[in-house]
């Protein structure tokens, strides 16, 4: 383990083992019965709870920041003309019946060629490959892909679930499971994490107990999860994600942090659009795109307490959750978890960071 007692910016040091059996690979069988480590800043203390008891941690005067975005079920698989598979990761859609896409194939991806889609009945041109690996797309036959993905699209899972390809009742059970209860705004190609494990039973006791619940809307894409590849972190660039907010939030954090309450970010997403939100100070914009790169040592103006799934050792959301609640204690955390058996990543357990 590397010396977590200074501040450093290399992201070697930022890793660390995780037995592959700790990786979730599917959510549990209730959304709120996931564990829940609690993490006191201040003084290191850990205790061990369940999920459904968080509102236990929560007080009145308390704004709770929740990302209501919904999951596109964007992945397709599809053809080449000789016949192999391509599995498509619709990202967004451009102008022109264009579209920015992931793909993966047992074959070499050539610019110029067709992929098959639906049966032969839609095709799609490869046209330019970008340096994140994503290809745009021209979409052909007049075809309408938002309707495909409705369709016969997928979830589109993170790669360390590693499953058989048919699984109809996992593929059930992700369509619900892998989606917020509170999910509203469609647009993201990942679910906010964090999120997954409330229950409307659960929020109904947050809000019985008078905590104030607020709503921001961070479309998931490709900045929250390309790698970091270089050592020095401060020249790691994440991609633009949009992200929106309504008028009433500014007025609601206002008041919270006049009463002495915290304001309470449910996962990264919330977390960085509250601090975007907060370094433009822009009380008149309730829309835009972050870039925001959170790592140590990070001087957060809004956020008070974090709730957050264990994420991948050397990535931008384990900079971050080490810049909130310092590198020392994270890895200590995550020490403790591994040690406990607690499940790491989306389908994983969950912390508390208070």
């Amino acid at each position: 383990m590397p010396d977590v007692s200074v501040i450093s910016h290399k992201l070697s040091d930022y890793d660390f083992d995780l037995p592959k059996e700790l990786i979730a690979q599917k959510p549990t069988e209730k959304r709120d019965n996931a564990r829940l480590l609690v993490l006191y800043r201040r003084s290191g203390r850990i205790e061990h709870r369940r999920f459904s008891e968080i509102a236990g941690y929560l007080r009145p005067e308390d704004l709770l920041v929740l990302n209501n975005t919904k999951v596109i079920p964007s992945r397709i698989a599809g053809k080449k003309p000789q016949g192999a598979y391509v599995d498509l990761l619709f990202i967004e859609e451009l102008e022109g019946n264009h579209w920015k896409a992931l793909l993966k194939s047992n074959g070499l991806l050539k610019k110029g060629e067709k992929i098959y889609l639906d049966n032969a009945a839609v095709s799609a041109c490869l046209l330019v490959k970008h340096e994140d690996n994503s290809w745009i797309l021209r979409i052909e036959n007049g075809a309408n892909i938002r309707e495909l993905i409705h369709r016969t699209g997928e979830m589109p899972l993170p790669p360390y679930i590693k499953r058989p390809k048919k699984n109809n009742t996992l593929s059930t059970l992700d369509a619900e499971r892998y989606q917020t209860v509170f999910a509203q705004k469609e647009g993201a190609i990942a679910a906010p994490t964090a999120g997954l494990h409330f229950s409307e039973d659960v929020l109904g006791k947050i809000r019985n107990s008078g905590t104030d619940i607020a709503f921001v809307t961070l479309h998931v894409g490709l900045g929250t999860f390309l790698p970091i590849k270089t050592e020095e972190i401060k020249n790691h660039r994440m991609h633009k994600e949009y992200y929106e907010y309504t008028k009433e939030l500014l007025p609601k954090i206002t008041i919270t942090k006049n009463r002495g309450g915290r304001i309470i970010a449910t996962g990264s997403t919330s977390c960085r659009t509250l601090e975007t939100i907060a370094l433009n100070n822009n009380i008149h914009q309730f829309s835009g795109y972050t870039d925001l790169f959170i790592y140590p040592p990070y001087p957060f103006q809004y956020v008070d307490a974090l709730i957050t799934n264990f994420h991948l050792p050397k990535t931008t959301l384990f900079l971050l959750v080490s810049a909130f609640a310092g590198r020392e204690q994270i890895f200590n955390a995550y020490e403790i978890a591994k040690k406990e058996g607690y499940r790491f990543y989306s389908y994983g357990d969950c912390m508390l960071i208070i």
